[in-house]
């Protein structure tokens, strides 16, 4: 299974999955928050550092990614043009992560930020894991 592990409360992580929820006409990529249940467990299972804990993860089977690969492998798994998008991998990952670093810094400033977690609608409810 393929899981995008997403901030709940924050509204620039939340703008992603809905952009790759209207974009993935595969519907192979599946979401949870990190702050569900699947995602605690995902981190426990892992033991997911702290540091990660402010980033997209994407978890394919048993291979985790993080940050910026995380992102980009989440583009090539929906095909497409988008999986073009995996060419940016050839940029060192220090200066791929570095971007998303910074964006990631002040996402809640910049996009601001929910009170509580994203619920998914009826219709939505099958592309996410609890």
């Amino acid at each position: 299974m393929k899981v995008v592990l997403f901030d709940g409360v924050c509204n620039l992580c939340n703008g992603y999955v809905n952009w790759v929820i209207d974009h993935d006409k595969s519907r192979q990529v599946k979401f949870a928050s990190l702050q569900s249940g699947y995602g605690q467990a995902v981190i426990e299972r892992f033991n997911i550092h702290d540091q990660y804990l402010n980033t997209i993860i994407y978890l394919d089977g048993d291979k985790i990614y993080f940050r910026s690969e995380a992102v980009l492998r989440t583009l090539k798994q929906m095909g497409g043009i988008y999986s073009l998008a995996f060419g940016f991998m050839i940029i060192p990952a220090f200066l791929r992560n570095w971007v998303y670093n910074t964006v990631a810094k002040y996402r809640y400033r910049w996009f601001g930020e929910r009170e509580v977690c994203r619920i998914p609608t009826p219709e939505l409810k099958d592309r996410f894991v609890e």
